[in-house]
């Protein structure tokens, strides 16, 4: 799971950086693989389910950690 970690982190920074740059006017995905719509739906799709996985994992997953309870 590792490697889905890093994949998954690397996606959405990679998302995160052309939503800097649609803001400045230039959509880099569009840019390059503008000719290939079904590519370009690709890469939102894989962007958008990485950020749905980095959520899971960051907030939902225990990750083999034990949980301390309050309760003494």
């Amino acid at each position: 799971m590792r490697f889905l970690s890093g994949l998954t982190s690397l996606l959405v920074i990679i998302g995160g950086l052309n939503w800097l740059a649609v803001a400045l006017g230039i959509n880099v995905v569009e840019a390059w693989f503008g000719s290939w719509e079904w590519l370009v739906n690709t890469i939102y799709w894989l962007v958008g389910l990485s950020a749905l996985y980095q959520i899971y994992d960051r907030f939902f997953a225990n990750n083999g950690q034990s949980v301390k309870s309050n309760s003494q």
